[in-house]
């Protein structure tokens, strides 16, 4: 009977059983000698799916495999030793025992896995999805046809992507492997999420688009549930993304102005409630706040915020673009949660995973709201996210991914340290802003008040001599967004009393990042410095002048420091 059972699986002669049959064909088949821990591993992921019965009988084969491989095995020892045989069987047992944990317990190993593993598994998942059957005969217009080998590798062969047109978590009866792909990854991260801090989340998913237009999905799915809302009250960060987000979803920001506490831009709470009563909660479609952000802007208050929000009843998002990195961050969003309301947390996973751009994570603490945010999302999606975020986390494990986390801290430090001492050697001083736990600002006011293009200039110094990242905010600049105007844009406020130089320390960062950094802050600070004793001493002896362009977009010096700090 086992045979059988394997026989219809090969001619994938289940799928056409009426559903009955293919009940009974399924519990017929863990039935049979199969391990309970294989039993469990189907188990596990098919309980929320017990209609989707196509899509189970492929699952099958997953179940299938110890049998078949002991099968193929028995017949490999006729042409070699079976010694040797039983040698690579029990290796390839290794590989698959790792495999099973990953899918009984649905969380981040604590190691990360070794490459031919992850290549095996992605290959398993890969040969479940119908357009990688041997016979499979597809007549319909999305049939996972890739004109190019080259893209079908880079993808591994997952093509059909993940999801359904009602549901961008729903299961393909026609990509098995996607799907499964799609529910594991969704788990580990959810695991992740919670290893970070945000211990009682309760459900997330990948989603193929970036923080922006993420946050847009989670204000379109609220605008069912509020349909007199209009605005959207908005703390103020001066970030493109998150504004837009608002105005694509067809909302009016309702911009909070932030208030200065010493060197740091916190949220107004006193202009928060004020606007909620004078607009009526029922106008409102929630408070849009935000967890990481560039200094001196610091962490918007979310504990006040959430218990402002449960007391009227307002929905409360909370974009948390790269703070799953920041153990301040998450701390404050489940502190949040826990004293008042968030609804849902964005973040990205190029900024908190180092993964390739164009994927976000959309997390919260209700269960059925996060899936309504999934169902809102029209159409398939790309796979390439979720198997970016996949490879990853399994690449580390936990204590790899921790160990990141701890190694971020230890830079932000260093880069404090570094940037203080720079910073006094030229009489500006590092901005104390304590609560933001990833960015860190220096002030110009020696560069701005000698030459008002000198800020300025000293970031495009910075930008040809390959530093990135790092932000110079003049002062007194104007920018319109989507028709609404902010002056002092990039400084999150009006007035600022002074220019400054921003710097991150983000995950993945290196001693040796910081280090070339500040070399070559120090270099572009002494070139802006001649520059303005030139125009300033009419005596100037010019045969000692460091002409600055020169200095900034000559790509030898640049080569040379690369090459000096790997050097030493």
């Amino acid at each position: 009977m086992l045979k059988h059972a394997n026989f219809l699986l090969e001619r994938r002669d289940g799928l056409r059983m009426c559903r009955s049959d293919k009940c009974s064909f399924f519990f017929f088949f863990l039935s049979q000698g199969v391990a309970v821990q294989s039993r469990r591993r189907v188990a596990f992921w098919f309980r929320r799916e017990s209609g989707v019965w196509s899509w189970c009988s492929r699952l099958f084969a997953t179940v299938a495999t110890a049998v078949m491989n002991r099968e193929s095995f028995a017949a490999g020892e006729r042409l070699v030793s079976p010694a040797y045989v039983r040698q690579g069987c029990e290796a390839r047992r290794s590989h698959e025992h790792l495999i099973r944990l990953l899918l009984e317990k649905g969380k981040c190993p604590e190691n990360g896995w070794d490459e031919s593993t992850l290549e095996l598994f992605l290959h398993e998942l890969a040969i479940m999805d119908s357009n990688n059957f041997l016979g499979n005969c597809g007549v319909g217009e999305r049939e996972g046809r890739v004109a190019s080998a080259l893209v079908a590798r880079r993808h591994y062969r997952f093509i059909h992507g993940i999801g359904r047109s009602g549901d961008i978590s729903a299961v393909q009866p026609k990509a098995a492997g996607s799907s499964l792909l799609n529910k594991i990854t969704n788990s580990l991260v959810l695991d992740i999420i919670k290893l970070a801090g945000v211990h009682t989340a309760a459900n997330c998913f990948v989603v193929p688009m970036a923080t922006g237009m993420s946050l847009t999905l989670c204000f379109l799915t609220l605008r069912h549930k509020r349909p007199k809302a209009k605005y959207i009250i908005w703390p103020r960060i001066d970030q493109k993304s998150c504004f837009k987000s608002m105005i694509t979803a067809g909302f009016e920001p309702v911009v909070i102005e932030n208030v200065l506490e010493g060197d740091e831009l916190r949220t107004d709470l006193k202009t928060v409630e004020a606007k909620v009563q004078e607009l009526g909660p029922d106008y409102i479609l929630c408070i849009h706040s935000t967890t990481s952000c560039f200094a001196p802007r610091v962490p918007d208050r979310l504990e006040e915020l959430a218990v402002i929000c449960a007391n009227y009843g307002i929905p409360h998002i909370v974009n948390n673009a790269y703070g799953v990195q920041s153990s301040k961050c998450m701390h404050l969003i489940q502190q949040g949660a826990r004293v008042g309301r968030i609804d849902a947390f964005v973040q990205s996973l190029d900024k908190n995973f180092m993964v390739p751009v164009g994927g976000a994570i959309i997390a919260g603490f209700n269960d059925s709201f996060i899936q309504e945010i999934s169902k809102m999302y029209p159409g398939r999606a790309s796979a390439s996210p979720s198997l970016d975020v996949l490879i990853t986390l399994l690449s580390l494990g936990s204590n790899g991914y921790k160990k990141l986390l701890k190694e971020r801290k230890e830079m932000f430090s260093y880069l404090s340290n570094q940037i203080k001492k720079l910073s006094e050697a030229y009489n500006e001083r590092l901005l104390h802003t304590p609560h933001n736990p990833i960015s860190l600002a220096m002030t110009l006011k020696t560069l701005d008040e000698h030459h008002d293009e000198a800020v300025t200039q000293l970031g495009s110094m910075l930008f040809t001599r390959q530093v990135s990242g790092a932000r110079v905010v003049p002062l007194g600049s104007v920018q319109t967004v989507s028709g609404y105007t902010f002056r002092g844009f990039m400084s999150h406020t009006n007035n600022y009393p002074c220019a400054y130089l921003n710097a991150a320390s983000a995950i993945g960062m290196k001693m040796q990042d910081v280090d070339l950094f500040i070399k070559r802050l120090d270099k572009c600070l002494k070139a802006v410095r001649k520059e303005q004793s030139k125009e300033s001493d009419d005596n100037y002896d010019k045969t000692e002048d460091v002409d600055i362009e020169e200095m900034a977009l000559k790509p030898d010096n640049v080569l040379l420091d690369t090459y000096q700090d790997a050097s030493s």
